[in-house]
Order: C-alpha cells, then structure tokens, then sequence
C-alpha cells in the first residue's frame, strides 16, 4: 500500500464557525505531522509524542465544540460527544499499542483515523450547521424587537 496522503483543509468542512474552522485545521496539520514521521520511520517515541499531541488537542476542540453545542440545546449533542469520546480512546489505546510496537502504527490505521475525522466534519459536524445558523437567527431576532 502506498503510505497515506496527507490532509489539506477544504472550505467544504466549513461549520461556520471560525474557531472550530482553526481547530480542524490544526488537527489536520497534527494528522500530517504524524503521516511524516511514520513515512519518515521516526522513533516511536516520536509517533507516540504525536499520537498524544492529536490526542490532546482534539480534548480541547471537541469539549469548545461541545460548549457550543450544548450552549444552543443541540438535539442531538449526546450523540455527537459520545463520538468524540469514541475518537479519543481510540487514540489512547492506540499510545498504549505503539509503546508495546511501533509497528503497529500501520498506514491502514492512520487511514482510518484520518477517515474518522473526515466523516466526522462531513456527516456529524455537518448536521449541526443548520441547526446553529436558525438558533443564531432566532436569538439575534428577539433583540430586534
């Protein structure tokens, strides 16, 4: 298998929301760092440093996401941060793999990370994005009164 493209941001994973905007940017640079070293055969020490640096950052994007959403009383926010939480042990369990064998940071694993996040912005995140710009509309309209 050829190694694993890496990530460039799209306008299309837009949510309208520029801190989130930057965070998924963000995670997609941490993902290309990641596909580096593993492309470069870096130490493991190295791919677990960044395997915690993915896992760490997303901890902060997810829960300013989260806010957001339970701030606006999104229907279907307990589902979307169980995902997160899903994405997050996934990474620790992976940290945990990779001190026992570096070799177990494969492409396909990678690739499948890099999928998560990418169905995620475009299925998940996607849904929320109407649901914000009416209860943004909503809110701004009770003040033109």
């Amino acid at each position: 298998m050829a190694s694993v493209e890496k990530m460039d941001w799209n306008p299309k994973f837009s949510v309208d929301i520029n801190e989130i905007d930057t965070f998924q940017k963000t995670m997609f640079e941490l993902f290309n760092q990641l596909i580096e070293l593993k492309n470069k055969k870096k130490e493991s020490k190295d791919c677990i440093n960044q395997i915690s640096e993915i896992n760490e950052f997303s901890k902060v994007y997810f829960s300013t996401e989260e806010k957001i959403l339970k701030k606006s009383e999104y229907p279907d926010f307990s589902e979307h941060s169980k995902a997160h939480r899903q994405f997050n042990r996934r990474f620790i369990s992976l940290r945990r793999e990779l001190a026992e064998d570096v070799g177990n940071l494969t492409d396909e694993v990678i690739e499948d990370l890099r999928q998560w996040l990418i169905t995620h912005i475009l299925e998940m995140d996607s849904q929320y994005v109407p649901f914000l710009r009416i209860t943004d509309f909503i809110e701004k309209s009770k003040y033109k009164k």
